[in-house]
């Protein structure tokens, strides 16, 4: 009998064993043909977890017979990505190459700026085909370069139907499982503690297992479930569904300035064991988006919550993050930078990419002067109080307004100023 947990023993090796992401995987789906083709583009799998990213990634190295290395963001630098991207030119180089070698990142969001960017040269140069695999959205969490050279694959929560095949699988080859001669009478519990999660489920499964007395039969039903789960509070981790909705109750308590709520889910996180660093994350990306201009301090505050939990974990961590908390949820709200941002984007993919109007282009050479680079461009510090009006937009575009400010004290005097210094938004426009 084997001590791997019975998710590793479980773990499919061909595309065949894949059970889920059909959409992908299935007949004529982009990911298998890619796969029998023999020529595998760089991508992202975005999904919730245990839904079989990393398993998708190894079957797909292992099929089509190219070296496989694999990093995680967690516990990955700088270094390390150059070190694998050097290993891997060597491979690609060789004689005996079957392919371009595969690169598989763990978590890829947790990458920095600067990890991201290791990779876009060996991407670029196809010394590497990159597999990524994120629970977090990639539009917001891997920079644009990136994003233009990796397709993004959402992957799906496991429907009731393929979760009951890998039930079904489980008990029938897991020698382990076959001892205790398992019966299944009911599994909406199973289904419903699974959430979709092709890890917990098998976990919830090993712990039926483990709390079993060798030569008893395991008995699945929705008592038999619970109740083990109740006594086992952490017997299943905490990727799955509970901890979407319970993030999900958090920031909305905090957006809604209801610090008692906001405490509650952070006490349910901090008993569940989250990492201290995924809250502090949520709370930076709250306090820019929700809160914004109507209180700037927001995003100091969050930002020093998140260096002070990294720095100092469990337990303690749980006083910086308590009250960074209570100060967003107190906190006035605005999400006009929020909004601002998207509407720009919205205007640039509209417009496409105009070209920068000359009085605002950089002129280092003699030839560009000559070209009428910077030409007319007005130095704001050369006028009284450090403006002067002039065309920021491109050509042709006109002014539009993008931020538009919240009805907040903070923002009503940053409004007063513009107005001030441009007059009215029709005014504005007339001067562009």
């Amino acid at each position: 009998m084997t001590t791997a947990p019975l998710a590793e023993r479980l773990r499919p090796r061909t595309l065949n064993d894949y059970i889920g992401q059909t959409h992908l995987v299935g007949e004529g789906g982009i990911v298998r043909r890619m796969i029998e083709s023999g020529h595998v583009a760089s991508f992202i799998l975005w999904g919730p977890p245990g839904v079989g990213k990393t398993t998708l990634a190894r079957i797909i190295a292992n099929t089509v017979k190219v070296p496989f290395y694999t990093l995680s963001a967690v516990n990955s630098g700088v270094k390390d990505v150059r070190d694998v991207i050097e290993r891997a030119s060597r491979d690609s180089g060789s004689m005996f190459a079957s392919g371009r070698p595969i690169l598989f990142i763990d978590e890829i969001h947790r990458f920095s700026k600067s990890q991201q960017d290791s990779l876009l040269g060996a991407i670029e140069q196809g010394i590497v085909t990159l597999i990524g695999a994120t629970t977090e959205n990639p539009s917001f969490e891997v920079i644009r370069p990136l994003l233009s050279r990796a397709q993004v694959y959402t992957l799906k929560p496991l429907e009731e139907s393929e979760l009951d095949t890998l039930l079904q699988r489980a008990i029938a080859t897991d020698e382990t499982l076959a001892s205790h001669s398992p019966e299944v009478n009911q599994t909406t519990a199973l289904f419903r503690f699974a959430g979709g999660d092709a890890r917990k489920l098998l976990n919830i499964l090993d712990l039926l297992e483990q709390s079993t007395p060798q030569g008893e039969k395991i008995v699945i039903d929705d008592s038999t479930v619970t109740h083990r789960l109740q006594e086992n509070p952490t017997a299943y981790d905490k990727g799955g569904e509970m901890h979407y909705d319970i993030i999900s109750a958090f920031i909305k308590s905090i957006r809604g300035s209801d610090p008692d709520a906001a405490l509650y889910w952070l006490a349910r996180m901090v008993a569940g064991g989250e990492e201290p660093e995924f809250i502090a994350r949520r709370l930076l990306i709250l306090a820019s988006e929700d809160i914004g201009l109507a209180n700037p301090n927001a995003l100091l505050l969050a930002n020093a919550t998140f260096d002070a939990v990294h720095k100092l974990g469990w337990p303690e961590g749980r006083i910086p993050l308590a009250e960074c908390t209570v100060y967003l949820a107190t906190s006035p709200k605005s999400n006009s930078a929020y909004m601002g941002i998207n509407a720009a984007l919205a205007l640039v993919d509209d417009t496409g990419n105009l070209p920068v109007p000359l009085h605002l282009r950089n002129a280092p050479t003699s030839l560009m002067k000559e070209m009428g680079y910077g030409h007319d461009y007005k130095y704001a510090h050369d006028y009284p109080d450090h403006f002067v009006k002039q065309q920021f937009m491109p050509s042709g575009l006109g002014h539009r307004a993008l931020w538009h400010p919240a009805d907040n004290p903070a923002e009503q005097r940053l409004a007063a100023i513009q107005t001030q210094r441009w007059g009215a938004a029709e005014q504005k426009n007339q001067e562009d």
